[in-house]
């Protein structure tokens, strides 16, 4: 899964459609809840660069939880 993300709003809502895909409501609560969380402690961010970096790190942890899921059913 290799989305084309733009900018972080486009982020956050490709992340939470992936927490629509794991399995159990806890497992997903977590996740929405860590996801709500950073996007809060990055709310401040105004460099492009900087924003680019977080956008790509966060598709690639994205991309793992979603493997590690996969794995496990």
């Amino acid at each position: 899964m290799s989305p084309v993300v733009k900018g972080p709003l486009q982020l956050y809502r490709y992340l939470l459609r992936c927490c629509k895909e794991l399995p159990g409501k806890n497992v997903q609560d977590h996740y929405r809840h860590a996801i709500r969380q950073s996007f809060r402690v990055h709310a401040d961010e105004d460099d492009p660069q900087r924003i680019q970096q977080i956008i790509q790190r966060a598709i690639e942890d994205a991309n793992w939880v979603m493997q590690k899921y996969k794995k496990q059913k």
